[in-house]
């Protein structure tokens, strides 16, 4: 259950994965019920109704919990968003502060830096964003190091902790979006109670001789919808559910007025 894998993979298909991976353990347990069912074990219906139950019931906690790290997640990047957002709205005030020419250059690579923090959002080249966000972090300590080695003060001190700031947002949303994901044993967790839980739904309907199938497949279907719906929200980068960008753009606007 490698990550970067689901990255790859559109939703589509995992959908449609989701969907046959329970359709053939259901068809294996209905095999195994048709086999029991020949030799009139009466007794397996009755045992295998408590397991089912039993195995539903850890099966839902085990959804609970990965949609409950999912959305909370997603709440937690939607935040990171408007904190970055202003963070760098507050150094790019605070750049005033400085000397002309160097003020126009911090500008500038800010407003570079908001411009490429979107691109990683609408499907740029993320390492290479990533390693030009560490750039500009460079040029801009830099730039306030210079600064507050001929000039120290107050004011360079402000600036100089918007820097940080804007450096450190960095870092917590690299973070919560690259690693903040579902742990692999939550996902084989998944895996192997789906499994036994379609096998035993099949085993409980070739016992009784009948497919069923218009009862089996729509649960199927809202299963694997859910699944593929956490799988979504587990991929921040390239998933149909993002994560709204709307203070980064206001602030894009903001900046872009500021030049004319």
């Amino acid at each position: 259950m490698n990550p970067g894998y689901f990255d790859t993979m559109p939703i589509g298909v995992i959908l449609l994965f989701i969907t046959i991976f329970m359709l053939a353990f259901c068809e294996a347990g209905y095999q195994v019920g048709a086999h029991f069912r020949k030799k009139q074990d009466n007794e397996a219906t009755v045992s295998l109704g408590p397991l089912l139950g039993g195995l539903l019931g850890m099966l839902a906690f085990v959804l609970a919990i990965t949609f409950s790290i999912t959305a909370s997640q997603h709440n937690l990047r939607k935040e990171n968003v408007i904190l970055e957002a202003n963070a760098i709205g507050t150094a790019y005030l605070r750049a005033d502060l400085l000397d002309k020419p160097i003020s126009a250059e911090v500008k500038e690579l800010l407003r570079e830096y908001v411009d490429i923090r979107l691109q990683a959002t609408s499907g740029g080249d993320l390492h290479a964003i990533l390693a030009r966000s560490v750039e500009i972090h460079h040029l801009l300590w830099e730039k306030v190091l210079s600064v507050s080695r001929t000039a120290p003060g107050v004011n360079i001190s402000l600036v100089a902790q918007s820097i940080n700031d804007v450096i450190d947002m960095h870092e917590i949303r690299a973070s919560a979006g690259l690693y903040g994901r579902i742990p692999t044993v939550i996902w084989l967790a998944l895996v192997a109670i789906t499994g036994l839980s379609m096998i035993t739904i099949g085993t409980l309907v070739g016992l009784s001789g009948k497919r069923r199938l218009v009862v089996v497949v729509p649960m199927l279907l809202a299963f694997a919808v859910l699944v593929s719906l956490i799988a979504d929200l587990n991929r921040p980068q390239k998933g149909m559910i993002k994560v709204g960008q709307q203070s980064m753009i206001s602030l894009q606007k903001n900046m872009s007025q500021d030049v004319k």
